[in-house]
Order: structure tokens, then sequence, then C-alpha cells
């Protein structure tokens, strides 16, 4: 299969360097009738090293860069659940026991009870003023250093 694809690629990439090499004829007998300088012409060929080379180059560095998005997500939804627990702390002058006394069978809030990652927030209600609200992040495992609080 990727041999038919190379074999066609490669009749795609030689047609097109056909009429490439007519149409640069063309230019430069226009541009010596003129007397103008040559136009710089960049060939099928050419075209396809310069992309590889680029991907060559961005691809890795992509790669190395982390992605944030889940740890961006899960700490605008520990924000939300703080702001939730908060405002129940608030109007009962603790914070829950646990957490799902503060989603209540909400759809509105059932996508708040995980992470990005999918799995439940870990909630330790420690005592009437203080809880302890985190992610295991993206390993799933608490207590490591991708974990969000």
């Amino acid at each position: 299969m990727i041999d038919l694809i190379e074999c066609i690629s490669e009749i795609i990439l030689n047609i097109q360097e056909f009429f490439f090499r007519k149409k640069r004829k063309k230019q430069r007998a226009y541009e010596k009738e003129n007397s103008f300088p040559k136009k710089r012409m960049i060939s099928p060929y050419e075209r396809v090293f310069i992309i590889v080379g680029v991907m060559i180059v961005f691809i890795p560095f992509f790669m190395l860069i982390p992605s944030s998005k889940g740890t961006t997500i899960t700490t605008q939804k520990i924000k939300e659940l703080k702001e939730l627990l908060d405002n129940e702390k608030s109007i009962l002058g603790t914070y829950p026991e646990k957490l799902e006394m503060v989603i209540r069978n909400n759809p509105l809030r059932a996508n708040l009870s995980k992470d990005y990652w999918n799995n439940n927030f870990h909630y330790e209600f420690i005592n009437r003023n203080k809880y302890v609200l985190s992610s295991s992040g993206k390993d799933g495992v608490f207590g490591t250093e991708d974990d969000v609080k």
C-alpha cells in the first residue's frame, strides 16, 4: 500500500515538474526578450524539500512543549468548586463533609466532579473552616508532581 502511494506521489510530482520546466522556459525567454533580470522560481521538488525541512525542524519542537490544557481546565474547575464551597460555607457556616453535597445532582454541575482526565476530584473535609480539594492529574495517581490542588 505504501509503495503504491509513493509511486503515485512520484508520478504526480514528475508531472508537476514537467509543467514547471515548460513554464520556466517561457519565463526565461520572456525575460531575455525584454532584458529583465531572472525571476526566482521554485520547482515542485524544492517545495517538497522546504516543506519536509520545516516539518523536521518544527515537529520535534511542538512535541517537546508540554500541553498545559488539562491543567488549565482542571484549575478552572477547582476554582468553580471553590466558589461553590465558599458559598456553601457562607450560607451554612461550615464546609460540606462531601463534595457531592455541593453538586446536589444538579445537571449543570455534573461535569464539575471530574477533572480534565475524567478522574474524580479528591475532597477532604478537615474541619468546619478548612478543606483540601485536589486532582490526581494526568497520571491518575495522587501524591505525584502532576497533581493539581
